[in-house]
């Protein structure tokens, strides 16, 4: 199975990256472009048969590693 995962600092956290990016994009002239946030996306390949015991693993390895939870939240999608 093929699992995707989305981390985004939850609202409320500034995001420094997104703070840049949108006075770059309104530098080159972008200038309605607002709450600029920034995320990253991880993707890996998941030996799992059953939907619902991937989705519960890939849960567990967010919690562990692959998110902060406390200041990062996260989407799971498994395919």
């Amino acid at each position: 199975m093929r699992a995707t995962v989305h981390v985004f600092l939850k609202p409320g956290v500034l995001d420094v990256q997104g703070k840049a990016v949108e006075q770059a994009l309104h530098g080159l002239g972008w200038g309605g472009v607002e709450h600029v946030r920034v995320g990253r996306t991880i993707e890996f390949d998941l030996a799992a048969k059953d939907q619902a015991a991937a989705e519960a693993e890939v849960k567990a390895m967010c919690d562990k590693l692959l998110a902060n939870t406390v200041i990062e939240s996260y989407r799971v999608e498994v395919a």
